[in-house]
């Protein structure tokens, strides 16, 4: 009986720690596509940038 509630306990533990790394990653990818999103940004502002250069 005690054996069987112990490997429960591991098993729950185990799941949560899946869960935990899971939702980091998740974190992860959001954050990178977030910087990505801004680099492409600041690469559209240098290109608008250097149109009005060119324009003027």
């Amino acid at each position: 009986m005690l054996r069987v509630l112990e490997k429960r306990q591991r098993q729950r533990e185990r799941e949560n720690d899946l869960r935990i790394h899971i939702r980091a990653n998740r974190n992860a990818e959001r954050e990178r596509e977030r910087e990505r999103e801004r680099e492409r940004e600041r690469e559209r502002e240098r290109e608008r940038e250097r149109e009005r250069e060119r324009d003027s």
